[in-house]
């Protein structure tokens, strides 16, 4: 049941007269969420909600319909007819050459099976306690990039080198260690080519208080999406790369001591930089 929620009362809606339970669930929020109309504007028949949705979904710009969809998507609650529904979605967004697919229920700007693979994996790979930490990061770095008109790509950069700054804080047992720190330490627990450590430990500084995104890049307006999605496909594989390795030297995360995670699992995230000026990317 469904509810108008004001400072005085809270009225359920009606649900349409022979409507589905789809429309049931659908008519509230994109009511009041997406096109902000008032409760008397509400259809009352199921052909009345599919004039509405057709009538606005064609008039659309193709960021707002895609906002739409996201929209569809995170209101689903049936797991069931949410991976139906991606799949579909996916199959026509590669179909009509867009540049956008659905990752992880997020519609993003990735195109490439690969790169959508490593990102899904790592993420999944990552729902265990003892990685949440890592997840969140992950998570909010594909969020954050994936913002169709207000991307905030400095942030996801930043969540994205997180999110291997945390695995390896899990994995030396370390939680309080910078990345360079956790690196070093962690190549006595795997076997990491000493070239690969360096590598990140450079995009490490780069993204680091000294010359990074919260110090040089503030005066830099050329942050775009492929800056974020490098990073964020980086560090995907980094995650799948290390937990890979972790497993195989026998590193059980579940047997781990249960460290606190980088952020707690309330975390949300902390204003540390200025959102991005760049403008959303364009199709």
């Amino acid at each position: 049941m469904f509810f108008v929620s004001s400072a005085e009362e809270k009225r359920p809606i009606r649900p349409p007269r022979g409507g589905s339970p789809l429309f049931v669930n659908l008519l509230n929020p994109f009511g009041f969420h997406s096109s902000k109309s008032s409760l008397d504007q509400i259809p009352t028949t199921t052909e009345q909600v599919v004039d509405l949705i057709r009538d606005r979904y064609f008039s659309w710009d193709y960021l707002t319909t895609y906002d739409f969809i996201d929209f569809i998507v995170s209101e689903e609650d049936s797991q069931i007819v949410k991976d139906a529904f991606l799949e579909g979605c996916n199959f026509i967004l590669k179909r009509e050459l867009s540049g956008y697919r659905f990752v992880n229920g997020q519609l993003a700007p990735i195109t490439r099976e690969e790169e959508i693979n490593e990102i899904e994996n790592a993420i999944l790979s990552t729902s265990e306690n003892q990685l949440k930490g890592v997840n969140i990061h992950l998570s909010e770095a594909l969020k954050k990039m994936s913002d169709k008109k207000n991307p905030d790509f400095r942030n996801s950069i930043k969540e994205s080198i997180s999110a291997v700054e945390s695995l390896c804080q899990q994995i030396t047992s370390d939680p309080k260690a910078e990345l360079a720190k956790a690196l070093k330490t962690l190549k006595r627990k795997l076997p990491i080519h000493s070239g690969l450590e360096q590598g990140f430990i450079k995009i490490y500084g780069y993204t680091s208080d000294g010359d990074g995104i919260r110090h040089a890049m503030l005066d830099e307006t050329n942050l775009d999406q492929e800056d974020a999605l490098y990073m964020l496909i980086a560090c995907s594989s980094f995650v799948n790369y290390l937990i890979a390795k972790a497993s195989k030297a026998g590193i059980n995360f579940k047997a781990l001591p249960n460290a606190p995670p980088k952020n707690p699992p309330n975390y949300k995230p902390k204003p540390h930089l200025p959102a991005d000026t760049t403008p959303p990317h364009t199709q």
